[in-house]
This record gives C-alpha cells, sequence and structure tokens, in this order.
C-alpha cells in the first residue's frame, strides 16, 4: 500500500536500515518477494549485520537467502558484525544456509566482522 503511494523502497533509516534488511531479519518471504518486485536493492547496506543477505543468513532464513541470491545478491559483500554472509550463518550454525553459500561460491576464506573469518 505505502509503495504504491510512492515511498521509496530503498529508503534508508532506523535499526533495520532497509524494509529489506528487515523483512529479510525476520525471514518474512512474502515480504521480501513484494520487495524485490517493487525493486528493491538486494545489496544496500544497513543495519547490524551490513545487508539483507548477511541478516537473512545469520538468523538461517535459507529460503529469503535463496530468494536473495537469485536476485543477484553478492555472496561476499563485506560489512557489519559478521563481516559476511558465510560468517553470519557459520556463527550461528545454520549448516543449510553455510552449504548454500558454499555451493554458490562464497569465499570461505574472507576475512572481516568481529570473529575475522568463517572458521
Amino acid at each position: 500500500m505505502l509503495l504504491d503511494k510512492g515511498a521509496d523502497v530503498n529508503a534508508q533509516s532506523g535499526v533495520y536500515g532497509t524494509a529489506m534488511y528487515a523483512a529479510s531479519s525476520i525471514g518474512h518471504d512474502q515480504a521480501v518477494q513484494m520487495l524485490l518486485d517493487k525493486g528493491a536493492d538486494v545489496n544496500a547496506r544497513g543495519g547490524r549485520f551490513g545487508n539483507a543477505l548477511q541478516a537473512a543468513s545469520g538468523e538461517g532464513h535459507d529460503q529469503v537467502v535463496r530468494m536473495l541470491l537469485d536476485k543477484g545478491a553478492d555472496i561476499n559483500a563485506q560489512g557489519g558484525f559478521h563481516g559476511n554472509a558465510l560468517q553470519a550463518a557459520s556463527e550461528r550454525g545454520h549448516d543449510q544456509v553455510v552449504q548454500m553459500l558454499l555451493d554458490k561460491g562464497a569465499d570461505v576464506n574472507a576475512q572481516g566482522g568481529e570473529y575475522g573469518n568463517a572458521l
């Protein structure tokens, strides 16, 4: 409704940074799909984890992770608490998401974040 009235799908503000980040972090796949359909930037940064892919990965939302990757999310994007999506999924013990990220080409040696690397 708000988007139909001209709200900016990529607006930045608040704790989550963007609507895409917020929807991804709670695993709301219907909201994520709607935002994608409205042109949301899958690589926009914002929030504690850095971007939507990192947030979804850290919370183990495999369906949302898949959706974001299918829309071109940068699997090795750096930023936020965990550094990247693989580090977020690894640190939180989300094996299914870790495997998905590895299958899609995540850099196992990427450095960054509070823990340094995925290992």
